[in-house]
């Protein structure tokens, strides 16, 4: 192939060939010591690099990720992309991998095991790593995947698996000892998916807190964890005869106060709801939802380093295999005390 003569701008972009034959050297020499500099020599390599950019050579990503291995980008799992809380962890994510010079490939699971799976199965051929955020996968299935490409989890608790875990039981425990102040003593929890791990823990933490103290707590549902299960958790809170609720999530907590709403209920005056993540908007509402608050966005910067470790152990890191992250209480107008009339029996 003929050498381009100097001041004439090839039509099409420059190939790997290219840059070897202005250089004179092969196209594996260019590839070397573009992608590990430290195994060419230095001449070479500065006639390399003075040839690449004279012809305004850009690298091939793919063919680059094919010889190497490695495709610098790493794949977050959401299980539902349309839920606030998940926006914090995306925006921490990105902003940890783009600053080590990786790409954040975003997957929406839709709450489907299905989904989660052959996603996973995908990732292992276009991802170098996987962030999985409240799987709803067995734990089996997700320490098979952590066996065969790094991986770390946020909210779910796997053994042998790295995680990042939100501390939110003992939030909702204070939420508990919150409505307690305020004089009720019948008190729900709006529970959200069966599978999911986060669910579990705050029912177990709530169940145990209750029966030391002596209060009457019950479970209600599962409910999908969006504004439009708000109302049936909301009708099955009434008829429960509780006073207060406490929600999964936000989402529910938001679609119950509308209800509560239709229904003629005042909240807190009837009846107070407590919610869980401080999604944007929960100061918002009408009354301002108290609620459980998370650093969510510190979660994800914290999973991409937990990640990097294992990515780029060259980088010093001491790897670490698990994180607890505390959360408390944020009290709004949401809650209130406990109905004077109140009998605390179910409403017929």
């Amino acid at each position: 192939m003929s050498v381009i003569p100097d001041g004439i701008t090839p039509r099409r972009p420059a190939t790997i060939r290219d840059v070897a034959a202005l250089s004179g050297v092969t196209a594996s020499t260019v590839s070397r010591a573009l992608s590990t500099p430290g195994r060419v020599n230095f001449r070479t390599r500065a006639r390399i690099e003075a040839a690449a950019a004279r012809l305004n050579y850009v690298p091939n990503a793919q063919a680059k990720a094919l010889s190497s291995g490695r495709t610098r980008a790493v794949a977050l799992l959401v299980a539902d992309i349309t839920n606030p809380f998940y926006f914090d962890i995306i925006r921490g994510t990105q902003h940890q991998l783009k600053a080590a010079g990786y790409t954040q490939l975003l997957v929406d699971t839709e709450e489907s095991d299905e989904v989660e799976i052959n996603t996973l199965e995908q990732m292992r051929q276009t991802a170098d790593g996987v962030i999985l955020t409240a799987s709803r996968l067995p734990d089996e299935l997700i320490a098979n995947a952590s066996s065969k490409m790094p991986l770390v989890t946020i909210n779910r608790d796997v053994p042998g698996v790295p995680s990042v875990i939100l501390d939110t039981p003992a939030a909702t425990n204070q939420a508990l000892d919150h409505l307690i102040s305020l004089g009720h003593s019948r008190i729900a929890y709006l529970s959200g998916p069966e599978t999911s791990s986060s669910n579990a823990r705050r029912w177990a933490a709530l169940s145990a807190a209750a029966s030391e103290q002596s209060v009457d707590v019950v479970q209600l549902g599962p409910f999908a964890p969006r504004t439009h299960s708000g109302a049936a958790a909301a009708d099955a809170l009434v008829y429960s005869g509780a006073t207060a609720g406490i929600a999964f999530n936000d989402l529910i907590a938001i679609g119950m106060l509308t209800r509560l709403r239709e229904r003629g209920l005042r909240v807190p005056q009837d009846i107070s709801i407590v919610g869980c993540d401080d999604i944007f908007g929960a100061d918002f509402c009408s009354p301002p939802l108290t609620t459980v608050t998370a650093p969510v966005e510190q979660a994800g910067r914290v999973a991409v380093t937990m990640l990097l470790s294992q990515l780029d152990p060259e980088r010093g890191a001491l790897p670490r295999s698990h994180s607890l992250l505390p959360t408390y209480l944020t009290i709004r107008g949401s809650t209130g005390s406990r109905p004077p009339a109140s009998a605390d029996k179910p409403r017929q």
